[in-house]
C-alpha cells in the first residue's frame, strides 16, 4: 500500500487528469446508460416463463403482462343487469384488432366474476399488445382512452385501472438525479458537522467520480447483457454512501496523523497504509457478497450483482488513487475555517466503549435479545409481489376505481388472472371452475382467444394471488391444470411463484459460499480465526432483525400508512431478501473491518484486549456513526423512488444499516471481543510464521 501511495503522489497530475477524463465521460454518457437499462424480471427456463412466452408468441398479448381493467362503478340505485345495454355498448368499444377482451356479457360461464345481476360494479379485462419498458401499455392507453372518450354509463364515465396503471407514477420514471441530490444533501449536513471545514467536500468529490465512473462501466455492461433498471439506483445511492464511507475513513485517519504532528506526505502515507488497507478489504468483502447474486438463476438479479459489485471496487480505486493526491496537494488548505482538527478520540464513544466492556456479558445478552425479538416477524415472511391493494392507494382515479371494485364485491384477483394455454378449452373451464378459491373462468369465443388448435382460458381468483388464500388457490389451479392434456399455466402470479422457487429452492448453497469466502478475507485481514467467526454470526443476526422489521412494516402493514402513505403489501417482494442480504452483508462488514482493524492495531501496539477494544471504539465510533448515517440517508432517498418494490428494498437496507451501526457495532461487537479475551487473537502458528 505504501508503494502504491508513493507512486500516486509521484504522478499526481497524471492521476488527476485520468480520473477527470473518465468522470466527465461517465457523466456525459450517464443518460445513455440509463436509457439502455431494462425492465425484464423474467425467469427463463421456468414453467410459467415458457407458458407466457408461448401465449405472447401466439396471441401477441397477455402472458407476463396483466390486463388493463376498464371499470364502471354505477350510482346508487343502479345495477349491472339494469345498465346492461349501456355497459355492453361501452365495453364493445374496447374491441380493437389484436386486442383480447373479456366482459361480463360474453355469454360464457364464469363471466359473473366481472359483474352481474344486482352488482353495482362491472369490469372488462383488456389485453392490448405490450411494449418493452416500465410502461408496457404506454402505446395502448391513449388508444383505449380515446375509445372511451365521451362514454358514460348511467351518467358515470368508465375508469381504466390495473396493475400497470396502479404502479406508482404510472410507470413514468423520475430522474435518478432527484434521489442522488436528496442523498447528497443529507451527506453534506453530516460531513459539515464532522469536519467543520472545506474537507467536507472531499468525500463528495470522491463519490462523484466513483458514481460517474461506475455508470460508464455499466454502459459497457449493457453492450454485453440486459441490465436491470434497479442498477441505476444502486450506483447512484449506494455508490454515494460507500464512496463517502471509504473516503471518510481515510480522511479522518489523515487528519488524526496531522494532528499528531506528521508532515503532509507522512500523514497521507500512514493514512493509506492503515485506513487504506481497511478500505481495500472492506471493498473486496462487499464485492464478494454481491457475487452471490451473479450465481442465481434470474438474469435481472445477475445484472444487479454485476452492477452492484462495480460500486465498491470503483470506490476503492478512487479512494486509493485520487484521494491521497487531493489530501497531499490541497488537504491543508481545505481545513479552513477549522484550522485545528479535533481530537481523533471521541470522549462519548470512549465512555460507551468502557461501559460496554465493563458490563460485557449483560451488554451482549441485552443486545442479542433485542435483535432476536426484532427478527421474530421474519418467521412469517411470505414472498411474492405486493398485493394490488398496496399500490391502489392515494386519490388517483385508477386507485379509487380498484378500491371501489373490490368494495362492491368483485374478486380481488381480477387484476392478476391466471392464464392457461390449452387445446381443450371446454375441459379446462369445467375442471378449473371447480377449484376452491376460483371466482370464475373466462373463455370468450373468437380468434383473439383461440387459434391454431389451442386457446386461452383466464382464471380469476377470488383473492389476490399474493395473499395466503390466493397463493393456495393458485397452487390448486396449477395442480388441476397438470391433469389436462398439454395445458400450460402462465400469468404474473405463476411467474412469481416460479421466481421464488428458482431463487430460494436451488440456491441454498450461496449463503455458506459467501460466508466461507468472507471468512477467508477477514481472517487474512485481521490475522485471527475467531474475530471473523464472530463478525459473520453478528452479520446474520443483524440482517435477520432487518428482515423482521421489514416484514412487520410492509407485510403486516404497521407504519406503512404513516411512513409511505401505503397499505400492507401482504408479501415481501420475492427478490428483496436475497438482494438485501448481498448488500447488507457486505456493507455491514465495512464497519466491522473499520472497528476490528483499529482494535487489532491497538492490540499489536501492546494493549490488553479490554484496552484495545475501548481504544478501537473510541477512535472509530464517530466514524462509523457518521458513515452509517450518510448511508442511511442514501437509503431514505432510495425509499422515495415511486416503485413499491424499491421502497421495500430501501426499507430493509436502511433498517439493516441503522441496527448494524448501533446495536451490533456499538454494543455487541465490543462486548464479545472483550468477552472472548485472548481467544480473539488465536492464529495458527504455521500461518503466523508465514506472515
Amino acid at each position: 500500500m505504501g508503494r502504491l501511495t508513493d507512486w500516486v503522489l509521484a504522478h499526481r497530475r497524471l492521476v488527476v487528469l485520468a480520473w477527470l477524463a473518465v468522470a466527465l465521460t461517465g457523466g456525459a454518457l450517464a443518460p445513455t446508460t440509463i436509457d439502455r437499462l431494462g425492465f425484464d424480471f423474467s425467469t427463463p427456463g421456468q414453467p410459467a416463463y415458457e407458458a407466457n412466452e408461448a401465449i405472447t408468441g401466439q396471441f401477441g398479448n397477455g402472458g407476463a403482462n396483466d390486463p388493463l381493467l376498464v371499470t364502471v362503478a354505477l350510482p346508487e340505485g343502479s345495477t349491472v343487469e339494469g345498465a346492461r345495454p349501456e355497459l355492453t355498448a361501452a365495453f364493445d368499444r374496447l374491441r380493437q384488432p389484436g386486442w383480447r377482451v373479456a366482459t361480463p356479457f360474453d355469454g360464457t360461464p364464469g363471466t359473473e366474476a366481472l359483474g352481474a345481476g344486482e352488482d353495482r360494479s362491472a369490469v372488462a379485462l383488456v389485453w392490448p399488445p405490450a411494449v418493452e419498458g416500465p410502461a408496457p401499455y404506454a402505446a395502448a392507453l391513449p388508444q383505449l382512452e380515446g375509445a372511451l372518450s365521451g362514454v358514460t354509463v348511467a351518467g358515470v364515465a368508465p375508469v381504466v385501472t390495473g396493475t400497470t396503471v396502479l404502479a406508482e407514477g404510472g410507470g413514468d420514471e423520475r430522474p435518478i438525479i432527484v434521489e442522488i441530490a436528496f442523498g447528497a444533501g443529507g451527506a453534506v449536513i453530516v460531513l459539515v458537522l464532522v469536519f467543520g471545514s472545506l474537507l467536507a467536500l472531499v468525500p463528495l468529490l470522491v463519490a462523484a467520480v466513483a458514481i460517474t465512473t461506475t455508470f460508464l462501466l455499466v454502459l459497457g455492461l449493457t453492450a454485453l447483457t440486459d441490465v436491470s433498471f434497479i442498477v441505476q439506483y444502486l450506483v447512484g445511492l449506494i455508490g454515494l454512501g460507500v464512496a463517502i464511507d471509504y473516503s471518510l475513513l481515510v480522511v479522518m485517519r489523515w487528519r488524526e496523523e496531522r494532528a499528531a504532528g506528521a508532515d503532509d506526505r507522512t500523514a497521507v502515507r500512514t493514512a493509506m497504509t492503515t485506513a487504506g488497507r481497511a478500505v481495500v478489504f472492506s471493498g473486496v468483502t462487499v464485492a464478494v457478497s454481491l457475487l452471490s447474486l451473479v450465481v442465481l438463476p434470474l438474469p435481472f438479479l445477475r445484472t444487479v450483482g454485476f452492477g452492484g459489485l462495480l460500486i465498491p471496487l470503483v470506490s476503492v480505486l478512487v479512494a486509493l488513487t485520487l484521494l491521497p493526491v487531493v489530501l497531499f496537494s490541497a488537504g491543508r488548505r481545505l481545513e479552513w475555517p477549522r484550522r485545528r482538527p479535533p481530537s481523533a478520540e471521541s470522549r462519548t464513544w470512549h465512555r460507551i466503549g468502557s461501559t460496554v466492556v465493563r458490563h460485557r456479558w449483560v451488554s451482549a445478552l441485552l443486545a442479542t435479545v433485542v435483535l432476536l425479538v426484532l427478527a421474530l416477524p421474519v418467521l412469517g415472511i411470505r414472498l411474492g409481489s405486493p398485493e394490488v391493494s398496496a399500490t391502489a392507494t392515494g386519490s388517483t382515479p385508477a386507485a379509487a376505481a380498484f378500491r371501489q371494485l373490490t368494495a362492491d364485491g368483485l374478486p380481488a384477483g381480477v387484476a392478476r388472472p391466471v392464464e392457461v394455454l390449452t387445446a381443450d378449452r371446454e375441459g379446462a373451464v369445467q375442471e378449473l371452475s371447480e377449484v376452491d378459491g376460483v371466482a370464475g373462468v373466462l373463455a370468450p369465443a373468437g380468434e383473439t382467444w383461440e387459434t391454431g388448435g389451442t386457446g386461452l382460458v383466464d382464471v380469476v381468483l377470488a383473492d389476490d394471488p399474493s395473499s395466503t388464500a390466493g397463493r393456495d388457490a393458485l397452487t390448486a389451479v396449477r395442480d388441476a391444470a397438470a391433469g389436462l392434456d398439454g395445458a400450460r399455466v402462465g400469468g404474473t402470479a405463476a411467474g412469481d411463484a416460479d421466481s421464488v422457487r428458482a431463487i430460494y429452492g436451488n440456491a441454498w448453497w450461496v449463503l455458506p459460499l459467501v460466508c466461507l469466502i468472507t471468512f477467508a478475507l477477514l481472517a487474512r485481514a485481521l490475522h485471527s480465526v475467531w474475530l471473523p467467526v464472530k463478525a459473520l454470526l453478528l452479520n446474520v443476526l443483524s440482517i435477520a432483525a432487518a428482515y423482521g422489521i421489514t416484514v412487520w412494516i410492509w407485510q403486516q402493514g404497521h407504519l406503512t400508512e404513516a411512513l409511505f402513505g401505503a397499505t400492507a403489501t401482504g408479501t415481501i417482494t420475492f427478490w428483496v431478501p436475497v438482494a438485501a442480504f448481498s448488500f447488507l452483508f457486505g456493507l455491514s462488514m465495512d464497519y466491522e473491518v473499520f472497528i476490528l482493524s483499529r482494535i487489532r492495531e491497538g492490540h499489536d501496539a501492546g494493549m490488553g484486549t479490554d484496552a484495545a477494544t475501548v481504544h478501537g471504539v473510541a477512535y472509530t465510533g464517530r466514524l462509523v456513526t457518521s458513515a452509517a448515517l450518510i448511508l442511511f440517508l442514501a437509503f431514505v432517498a432510495l425509499s422515495t423512488v415511486p416503485v413499491v418494490d424499491v421502497k421495500i428494498f430501501a426499507t430493509t437496507l436502511a433498517i439493516g444499516i441503522l441496527l448494524d451501526a448501533t446495536v451490533v457495532r456499538g454494543v455487541l461487537t465490543p462486548a464479545l471481543v472483550a468477552a472472548l479475551g485472548r481467544v480473539n487473537w488465536w492464529w495458527p502458528a504455521r500461518l503466523a510464521r508465514g506472515r
